[in-house]
């Protein structure tokens, strides 16, 4: 047996419940009567609730649901939304902010890196907080104390954790040092040698805690420590520290090699986190360990990379994992918030939690215990042939629920719409590169993988309705390449693990967009898919969107080209989604996942809406800005000025 086998063994006779799966290591680390909440009751405790009614966190709140059970606004009268107030954002950019409500008030993100709060039933603006450099571009955190006078929001500017005061937008002194928490603080070593550890991914509130993945940085060798801080809201103070590549002596630890240097790997959570408030676990999911596309510098199974964490909100002790792959080669990272869901399996009521992934598998795990619903089962995978490289032999694969998304591209599939002399490059490409279904690894010659590293699921591309155990993804579908190749002058960065004749393989990014800005496969190119997770089973699927160049021939149904607006589920059997290569903002018959009704934007819409209630009124609030991802030929001086469009029923 191997070193990493050896390691993996000991792993599993370690973990205290070991499960039949021999990469799911379920251990009762903390109690379930520990993990229930325990008397913090306050002013936010009715939002902690799964109540739906409010959208006063990024994706509607902790448990990110993406869910409404506001209904005013319903099947019968959906076709008479009209836009109630617009804000300018100032600029003509991509805006991909998910805008929060609370107690009347929206915020939102403007004007650059500026924050904005909004009376949210009139557009008016109240104040403004102004950022210097870069801030979170997708959400935003909000706080309350139990009494309900201190009331902040939290963000990201700069790598520096800041927190304002949500009545007045002024920075809190007491916070930190004079507002701001480094986030490299807590790190090993020199934090000064790390650089400034910015993310779009918002963080969750949990109790007094904030909880924020670190950013590994770029998709190269070298990358930060992605470890995940908790600090409190009031005083700043980091309170636990996950580190998601385990240090020696950590669970985990052997399956990297024994000199991985702890600093380095990646393995960062840059999507977004979950938040099961009622029985205190936060559901993280991870990315995949540098370099994205090669591992000679990190042979093993590499924990806890491309894995789903249910770690003790209060203390941040591991309480089950899944590793969705083992030693990632294909930089599919967990690109979404895991979704809360009660559904019931074999004639019992269960709590799950439900996580899409690049690949177009759905993985449903009871979310107490991380036992899967349905068998994950190993299955042998195509071989690298890299020198240097040693893939893993098997990879997971659900038995249910079904894929969302195409996993093979073969000649059949190219797109139709192409010109003759692309076709026939493709052709070329299919005869001379590795092709050999999902996880085929990157190799020299080439390798063609759909989904690519860009398709399946993407952030706030998923909804649910929680209580009755339907879920709903947007996917994509754009295959990319994997040349393997050494740069004519490899840069002598650090790379940990790296022996004097480590090969530094590269694998320049190729989308496959071709000669007219369209995919190298046919479409449709992007789909909504729902599921009933009480069965396991799709009910529908059905194309989301158009691709305005192609629209203009009479061609539909394609699904937009890379589309990056998200879901919102409503009560009243309603999705609404925007999407980006035709300019459309629709609802949709959750049913059945047709067109019920559709508006026109001046602009690309890729954020996630919000749907909130105001001066007794349901409001569905989106973000309208720049041209969009691969926005075959528009021009930015044919785009709208950015701005945010709030839309209700007449008056």
């Amino acid at each position: 047996m191997n070193r990493t086998s050896d390691a993996l063994s000991g792993i599993a006779t370690n973990a205290r419940s070991q499960s039949k799966h021999p990469f799911r290591f379920a251990s009762v680390l903390v109690t379930l009567a520990l993990l229930s909440v325990s008397g913090h009751a306050n002013a936010q405790s009715a939002r902690d609730g799964f109540n739906y009614e409010t959208w006063d966190q990024y994706l509607g709140g902790h448990d990110s649901s993406q869910f409404s059970s506001l209904d005013d606004i319903n099947r019968s009268n959906v076709n008479e939304l009209e836009v109630a107030w617009t804000y300018e954002t100032g600029d003509r950019g991509s805006y991909l902010f998910n805008p929060i409500v609370v107690d009347g008030v929206m915020y939102v993100l403007a004007h650059g890196s500026t924050f904005v709060a909004l009376n949210a039933a009139t557009g008016e603006e109240i104040w403004r907080h102004e950022n210097q450099g870069r801030v979170g571009t997708r959400g935003i955190n909000y706080w309350e104390s139990r009494n309900g006078r201190d009331k902040r929001l939290l963000f990201l500017n700069n790598g520096l954790l800041t927190s304002i005061n949500a009545t007045t937008g002024e920075t809190i002194t007491s916070f930190g040092n004079e507002g701001f928490v480094d986030l490299r603080i807590g790190l090993d070593g020199d934090i000064s040698q790390v650089r400034a550890l910015q993310t779009n991914n918002p963080g969750r509130i949990f109790e007094d805690l904030i909880i924020m993945s670190l950013p590994a940085g770029g998709g190269s060798y070298a990358s930060s420590p992605a470890d995940i801080h908790a600090y409190n809201v009031v005083t700043g103070e980091l309170e636990w520290i996950f580190h998601t590549v385990p240090r020696p002596g950590e669970f985990g630890a052997d399956t990297w090699p024994a000199t991985i240097d702890a600093a380095y790997g990646g393995v960062h959570n840059w999507s977004e986190s979950t938040v099961d408030t009622e029985r205190g676990i936060i559901y993280i999911p991870t990315g995949t360990a540098r370099y994205d596309f090669y591992g000679g510098n990190r042979h093993g199974a590499n924990l806890f990379g491309n894995s789903v964490l249910a770690l003790n909100a209060r203390t941040g002790e591991r309480i089950w994992h899944f590793q969705t792959i083992h030693h990632d080669l294909w930089d599919y990272d967990l690109p979404t918030a895991p979704k809360l869901l009660t559904v019931t399996h074999d004639g019992q009521k269960i709590p799950v939690v439900a996580q899409p992934s690049k690949q177009g598998f759905l993985y449903v795990f009871n979310r107490e215990t991380g036992e899967p619903l349905w068998p994950i089962v190993e299955r042998p995978m195509p071989k690298s042939d890299v020198p240097g490289e040693q893939s893993w032999p098997t990879q997971p694969i659900p038995t249910a629920p079904p894929p969302f998304a195409r996993q093979s591209f073969t000649e059949d599939d190219i797109n139709p719409y192409l010109p003759e002399a692309d076709k026939e490059k493709l052709r070329e490409m299919f005869a001379t590169y590795r092709v050999e279904g999902i996880y085929t690894p990157p190799s020299v010659q080439g390798t063609l993988m759909l989904p690519g590293h860009n398709g399946g699921a993407n952030w706030g591309g998923t909804a649910v309705d929680p209580d009755n155990g339907l879920l709903y993804v947007m996917s994509k579908e754009l295959p990319t390449t994997a040349n393997l190749a050494v740069p004519e002058q490899p840069s002598r960065e650090l790379i940990p693990n790296a022996d004097d004749d480590f090969v530094p393989y590269r694998a320049p990014v190729d989308f496959m967009i071709q000669s007219n800005g369209l995919s190298a496969i046919g479409p449709p190119w992007s789909n909504i898919t729902a599921y009933d997770l009480n069965k396991g089973e799709i009910i529908w699927q059905v194309p989301n969107g158009n691709v305005a160049a192609l629209e203009k021939y009479g061609i539909t149904g394609t699904g937009s080209h890379a589309p990056r607006g998200g879901l919102v589920a409503t009560a009243s059997g309603l999705i609404f989604v925007s999407t980006s290569s035709d300019r459309k903002f629709r609802a949709r018959d959750a049913r059945d996942g047709s067109v019920i009704w559709e508006h026109s934007l001046p602009a690309a819409s890729e954020g996630v809406p919000a749907v909130f209630a105001a001066d007794g009124r349901q409001f569905i609030a989106i973000a309208v800005g720049g041209t969009g991802m691969f926005s075959q030929g528009l021009e930015q001086d044919e785009v709208g000025a950015g701005h945010y469009r709030v839309f209700a029923l007449p008056q």
